[in-house]
């Protein structure tokens, strides 16, 4: 049997955790910050885990993370 295709932009975007989880960086941080107030960009640091059914759609993007 071949093997599973993985999408090349989940793999870059996101990463899975020793228990399983995975995280993700905030979105809105690309350009634009003059516009974004400090405490938005104060608290789109960093990384967060995503909530469980964002969660299981991603693992699907990525079948060999696990």
């Amino acid at each position: 049997m071949p093997k599973m295709k993985t999408k090349s932009s989940a793999k870059k975007r996101f990463k899975v955790t020793a228990n399983g989880r995975v995280l993700a960086g905030p979105a809105g941080k690309r350009h634009g910050m003059i516009k974004r107030t400090n405490k938005f960009l104060r608290n789109a640091r960093g990384t967060s885990t995503l909530s469980a059914p964002d969660e299981k759609i991603v693992k699907s993007y990525m079948p060999y993370a696990r």
